[in-house]
């Protein structure tokens, strides 16, 4: 089960550089490319906002 972020994100960045597999991708509201994530939960770890959740 990959990982979303919802709309509390701030696109402060501490995201991307957790991701093991460069599945998030910058915007006004940072996206998770389900086919990409690996669910390891490293960004949502990070995450300052707690945006990140299992989808």
């Amino acid at each position: 089960m990959a990982y979303i972020i919802n709309d509390d994100c701030t696109a402060c960045g501490t995201c991307i550089d957790e991701c093991p597999v460069e599945a998030i991708s910058e915007g006004d509201i940072y996206k998770i490319n389900p086919d990409e994530c690996t669910d390891c939960g490293a960004c949502a770890d990070v995450c300052p906002v707690e945006a990140i959740h299992p989808a």
